[in-house]
């Protein structure tokens, strides 16, 4: 491992920056779910007006799903924003199946009242609604909030828009980077800083409560393990051995750590107990080992290791046992990590020599690839199982790419300069 010169690292608690993701759905699923979501009224004085308009989230939100085809506002035949004002024959005859319309009032200082519901067209009936109390800075929390409820309403499934993603960008020539861990909303607005350097940082990871972010960084030199505190900036040095500190993830009870460590002479999987600080290896072997991921239930840590000869995932207990190769198709498997229900696996998977992210089922061992890059990278699932964010290359640079685990809907996203690498999606979480 090359030597690195002493890195100026600026630690930033939640700081602003200026360039969000810009989504862009490729691919949509045919058959979309027609639905309408008028603009949401104001209920206020006109120059208190809030800056963001939570119908234009909430469409936003279910646009980019895929499973969902909102209707432009432009085509609305009216815009009500309370049952009183919808004649549901306006919406059907537009080929509407759902309806959302809502409101937005004063609530107090600086605070405001969501006023929404959701209506079957074809039906005439209010299948959700709800009031919302909510603040300037949450207002768009709360549009998540909202598209949320409606598709979870119409789909039976959990949905993803009021979480996470934290991602790495690279600005500057190389050798002359600057490196920052960002923290953004799922739709890739309202993007933090959470760490910024001149030197390496990698391998972000999420705590399972969604407040602390562990990652790798390489400062005074050499790499080292750091956890901190999303909201705070706080921050502790877990481990800096000599050689390879990497590749931290969290059990979902948030007690341990596993890592990749090389501090006996060759990088093995360990297991740090958050509490005491005491580590364990879970690995003891002459390959290379690395990039280790636990099952949701905690029985089990995923890794990837060379020791049949090229890379392949393998899976062990976590309170240790032997070792069972999980994956045979290919040459080249790493970069697992389970789907929240433990059925499957999102992992890199090379095909004819390029780099793509592919879904395992445990079950069948069947192995279908997702993406269509060259050099696909980092994949995680979202805290709800439908969608995978992953990094690949797109006009020269590091793009984020999405694509829905069925392989139906794709999306890009994309800053407006620099490289973006290594997302990871955030559990479900507390504000």
């Amino acid at each position: 491992m090359r030597k690195f010169l002493m890195s100026l690292l600026l630690l930033v608690a939640w700081a602003p920056v200026q360039a969000a993701l810009t989504i862009e759905i490729t691919e949509g699923v045919e058959g979309a779910l027609p639905i309408a979501v008028v603009p949401f009224a104001w209920q206020g004085k006109a120059d208190l007006r809030p800056v963001h308009n939570v119908g234009e989230v909430v469409m936003a939100d279910l646009r980019r799903s895929g499973r969902f085809k909102p209707l432009d506002p432009k085509d609305m035949l009216a815009r009500p924003s309370e049952v009183s004002g919808v004649d549901f024959r306006d919406w059907r005859a537009l080929g509407m199946e759902n309806l959302v319309v809502g409101r937005v009032e004063p609530n107090g200082p600086g605070g405001y009242l969501v006023r929404f519901q959701l209506f079957d067209v074809y039906r005439g009936e209010q299948i959700a609604g709800y009031n919302i109390p909510t603040t300037a800075r949450d207002l768009r929390a709360t549009a998540h909030h909202i598209a949320d409820i409606i598709y979870e309403t119409l789909t039976g499934e959990r949905g993803a828009f009021a979480t996470r993603i934290a991602y790495i960008t690279a600005t500057g020539k190389i050798g002359n980077e600057r490196l920052q861990l960002h923290v953004a909303d799922a739709d890739g607005y309202n993007p933090q800083t959470i760490v910024s350097s001149t030197e390496p940082l990698m391998s972000p990871a999420w705590s399972p409560d969604g407040r602390k972010l562990a990652y790798v960084s390489f400062e005074r030199g050499k790499p080292s393990i750091w956890v901190q505190e999303v909201f705070t900036g706080r921050r502790e040095k877990l481990t800096s051995f000599k050689g390879i500190n990497g590749a931290p993830a969290w059990s979902p009870d948030g007690r341990y750590l596993a890592m990749a460590l090389s501090k006996d002479g060759n990088a093995d999987i360990f297991v740090m107990d958050l509490l005491f600080k005491k580590l364990r290896p879970l690995t003891r072997h002459w390959a290379i080992e690395t990039e280790p991921a636990w099952s949701p239930d905690g029985k089990y840590i995923i890794f990837t290791s060379d020791r049949g000869g090229s890379p392949q995932i393998y899976r062990k207990p976590a309170s240790g046992g032997e070792a069972e190769r999980l994956t045979f198709e290919g040459r080249y498997n790493a970069r697992a990590s389970y789907s929240p229900d433990g059925r499957s696996l999102t992992l890199v998977t090379q095909v004819n020599g390029d780099f793509r992210i592919g879904v395992l089922d445990l079950t069948s061992q069947t192995l279908r690839v997702l993406s269509e890059g060259s050099l696909d990278e980092s994949p995680s699932f979202a805290p709800n199982g439908g969608m995978i964010i992953y990094a690949t290359r797109a006009g020269g640079r590091g793009v984020l790419a999405a694509v829905s685990t069925d392989g139906r809907v794709k999306q890009r996203l994309a800053a407006q300069t620099g490289d973006v690498r290594e997302p990871v999606w955030s559990p479900y979480y507390e504000r």
